[in-house]
């Protein structure tokens, strides 16, 4: 496959004025009005499907993302563009940089049954995948089988039904949740995961995950944006290598695993969704791959790294 066809644009930074992600605070609108982001969110959509990606990932807890991507779809009739989006956090931040929460989770048939009611409202056919979001081995989803036969029933509406992971156990977690039968069939049939250069310990189950037929996506491929503003020597160093930036670089790591079908950009402007392209021009040797991979760190230490990240 045409390696622009397998990046998609997440929109967790656009469709809300603050998140996690290093080093975007710069490339936002000032001021981060909801039209200015809806205008920003357009911005970036135009150049993405100008380039050729055809995949967009939002939320229900990405503030007004679905909205500004549904209005977007109704505007410009594009074709061939898949959607998927997620349930089980609703954002609270109420549009302030500074919320003390910005987002709930709760993974309940209550809160699916009422947000696939407002995901549906606003992206209408349009939806082809429908994620529990950040699914953990504690989530009451694994006990809830009226919930499971709620989230099977999706297929009627010609729904993929996913599940995204993030944590240190993300493994335990997508090889527990591949397991999952409604009515003696896989009940999922997508996933989402955190991948990156730094943190690769689920790479065995996401493998294992593609084998099995699930539609593999990987998220956070920049680590919130570590890896394109504060990226480690190794990666400085392959970058200039390849005469791109440490973004790039990061990206084509995660296009180079022969089992991620789709790999997310989190861009946040056209000129920032440009540098990230540049990654499917990059072909990483053995060599650099082997030295890319001494870069991993623990998965704990990492994802108690992430969680120190101030939303900005």
């Amino acid at each position: 496959m045409d390696a622009i066809r397998r990046l998609g644009v997440g929109l967790a930074a656009l469709g809300r004025p603050a998140y996690i992600n290093v080093g975007s605070a710069g490339e936002r609108p000032p001021g981060r009005t909801v039209e200015a982001m809806r205008e920003a969110t357009w911005s970036v959509l135009d150049a993405a499907y100008a380039a050729g990606v055809r995949w967009v990932d939002t939320a229900r807890s990405y503030g007004r993302a679905e909205e500004f991507l549904g209005g977007w779809l109704a505007a410009r009739a594009p074709e061939g563009v898949c959607v998927s989006s997620k349930w089980g956090y609703a954002y609270v931040g109420e549009w302030k940089t500074d919320a003390k929460v910005h987002e709930v989770k709760e993974h309940s048939l209550g809160r699916f049954q009422a947000q696939y009611e407002e995901t549906r409202s606003l992206l209408g056919g349009h939806l082809a995948v429908y994620q529990v979001h950040s699914l953990t081995e504690e989530s009451p989803l694994f006990q809830d089988v009226p919930l499971q036969e709620a989230l099977a029933q999706l297929s009627s509406d010609g729904v993929r039904v996913g599940f995204s992971t993030s944590g240190p156990r993300q493994a335990d977690t997508i090889r527990r949740a591949m397991g999952l039968e409604v009515a003696g069939q896989r009940l999922f049939s997508t996933v989402q995961s955190t991948w990156n250069i730094l943190e690769s310990s689920a790479a065995g189950a996401l493998r294992e995950a593609h084998d099995n037929g699930l539609h593999v996506l990987l998220k956070e491929a920049l680590a919130n944006g570590r890896l394109a503003v504060q990226p480690p020597q190794g990666v400085q160093n392959l970058a200039s290598k390849h005469e791109v930036g440490p973004d790039a670089l990061a990206l084509a790591a995660a296009l180079g695993n022969p089992w991620a079908d789709t790999v997310l950009i989190g861009a946040v402007s056209p000129a920032q969704l440009q540098a990230n392209l540049a990654a499917t021009d990059v072909l990483l040797d053995e060599g650099d791959l082997q030295e890319l991979a001494q870069l991993n760190v623990p998965a704990e230490r990492y994802w108690a790294e992430r969680g120190a990240l101030s939303w900005t």
